[in-house]
């Protein structure tokens, strides 16, 4: 019985997985080192002030520089680096929120954008003064010790109630 129960168990968590890769798969598709024209900056969402990463393609042209401008941040160049052409840049802290196009222009004519979204959140200068809260950090890893006597709790119940399954069969 205890076997039936655990084969269900792993079957569930596999299903769940499985779905989840499945979405992951479907919604996000990684472009490939000289397959198309493209850029992307990650995050997509910055707060100002913040280092911002760009990565583009130019068709099968990335063995040369391209360059990238916005109003966001200005003018950079990317460097090839392994298949891609790659940059970093920083979001000036004074930058206006909104979203601002990012412009690729490749060497040999080609061109994309995308949308890169400024944010500019007033930073508090201190937390709230709420207490350590009863599953705060305490710097010993007690949120840990937690989690593994939870994760203890639910084996110790399940076991009892594979037990009484069987006991009442006889």
């Amino acid at each position: 019985m205890r076997g039936l129960v655990a084969q269900r168990a792993v079957s569930a968590v596999l299903s769940v997985l499985g779905l989840v890769a499945a979405f992951v798969l479907t919604t996000v598709t990684p472009a490939r080192a000289g397959e198309n024209v493209f850029v992307e900056v990650t995050p997509n969402s910055a707060q100002a002030g913040t280092r911002v990463s760009i990565r583009a393609g130019c068709d099968n042209n990335n063995d040369r520089q391209a360059q990238v401008t916005s109003d966001a941040f200005g003018r950079v160049m990317l460097r090839p680096d392994n298949g891609f052409l790659t940059g970093a840049v920083t979001v000036p802290g004074n930058k206006a929120p909104g979203d601002y196009p990012v412009n690729l222009d490749c060497a040999n004519g080609n061109t994309a954008s995308t949308m890169l979204t400024v944010l500019n959140m007033a930073q508090p200068s201190k937390g709230p003064a709420t207490g350590g809260g009863g599953t705060a950090d305490d710097g010993r890893g007690s949120g840990s010790l937690l989690l593994v006597g939870g994760l203890v709790a639910v084996a110790v119940v399940a076991g009892v109630t594979a037990r009484r399954r069987t006991g009442s069969r006889v």
